[in-house]
């Protein structure tokens, strides 16, 4: 039936309350719901994972400030699970609610619900809208993480990068803090608090120590953080093995003398080795999607950035653009030399954004995220 305009302010209501889940939820998706009923209204999102869903949120909420559900109308943002994964399948939290009318931005694209969830409110007399279109986007759009995994059964891969307006990312020598300002770094870190997991070389841990925590914006959680070492060269005093979550080393080769002190301090070390000695980057991605990562956040120096474009594994690149001019120094990928400008790789504009003094470019390779 088509949406009303009560429909449409609350599914956009509800799409305002699945951002809430951003940097919670994970692995589950980001989902927002809105009860209304006759004349009232109540609200939820997903929390952390192994606790309520938006549905169930919502329906504590109508109950807690007195309200019956029965007859009332559900906007979600996403098909309500039908599976008993950390918590019962919230369609029939639905049904039991006794709710008239069901409408959801988007299908689940889980295997284990699949529509499913959908039948199951149809079978028990529950009328349901699938509504699609540009909120029907939004919602997958925000979800894209949970999307790729379900459906490629790979994450979401986000490859940051602050840079000057020429280009460069560092000078000669590995200097780099700070090419950009503290407003595109606060939005770096929210971006951070979207992934599951935080990516980068063992070049970069040896030259500038990160973290690679989230620390700027508020968060719930901390990314998973992940590093490319096929040696196994990180250092025991590594400070991103001192800030709170887990961390994970890809190694392509057993070096047991090395890997004992970075386990006693709470890495787990993973070999996926790959050719020339190399960590495989697609088992990489492979085995982080088999960890439920459902976005993959990289921030790392030339050779890995190039190692992953080369491979065509980027399927979005978030860019920060410094207004300054460095010259000589450390490109964004060392791609090396192309023999014709049609080999280069393709990518189309998502966004240009000012962020401070800063702009902020968001690029696809062309049809990515069209799973």
């Amino acid at each position: 039936m088509p949406l009303s305009t009560a429909d449409v302010k609350h599914l956009e209501a509800a799409l305002a309350l699945a951002a809430h889940s951003v940097g919670l939820s994970d692995p589950n998706p980001r989902v927002g719901c809105v009860i209304a009923g006759g004349g009232w209204t109540a609200e939820g999102f997903t929390q952390a994972a192994g606790d309520a869903h938006a549905e169930v949120m919502a329906l504590r909420a109508a109950r807690a400030a007195g309200h019956d559900p029965r007859g009332a109308t559900v906007y979600v943002t996403l098909e309500p699970c039908a599976h008993h994964g950390r918590t019962p399948p919230c369609c029939d939290a639905l049904v039991e609610a006794g709710v008239a009318r069901v409408v959801v931005a988007v299908g689940d694209p889980n295997p284990l619900v699949g529509g499913q969830g959908l039948a199951r409110l149809r079978a028990a007399g529950v009328a349901v809208d699938v509504v699609g279109g540009e909120v029907g986007a939004a919602s997958r759009e925000l979800n894209i993480g949970f999307f790729s995994r379900m459906i490629r059964r790979r994450p979401w891969v986000r490859m940051k990068i602050a840079a000057s307006l020429d280009g460069r990312t560092a000078l000669p020598d590995g200097t780099s803090q700070w090419i950009t300002g503290e407003a595109a770094r606060a939005d770096g870190h929210a971006w951070r608090k979207r992934a599951g997991a935080v990516l980068t070389g063992v070049g970069t841990v040896l030259e500038d120590d990160p973290r690679l925590d989230v620390r700027l914006v508020p968060t719930a959680r901390q990314p998973l953080r992940v590093v490319v070492d096929s040696r196994l060269q990180t250092p025991p005093s590594a400070r991103l093995l001192d800030a709170p979550g887990d961390v994970l080393i890809y190694a392509a080769v057993d070096e047991p003398l090395r890997a004992e002190p970075l386990r006693r301090r709470g890495a787990t070390i993973v070999l996926r080795p790959g050719a020339n000695h190399k960590v495989d980057l697609g088992a990489v991605l492979d085995d982080l999607a088999a960890r439920e990562v459902n976005e993959l956040h990289v921030e790392a120096g030339h050779k890995l950035n190039a190692s992953l474009l080369r491979e065509r594994l980027v399927d979005e690149l978030v860019v920060y653009l410094a207004p300054k001019l460095i010259g000589a120094g450390r490109e964004i990928a060392a791609l090396g030399p192309l023999h014709r400008l049609a080999d280069a790789l393709p990518l189309e504009y998502r966004s240009v954004e000012r962020i401070g003094d800063d702009l902020r470019i968001v690029a696809r390779p062309p049809g990515r995220g069209a799973f």
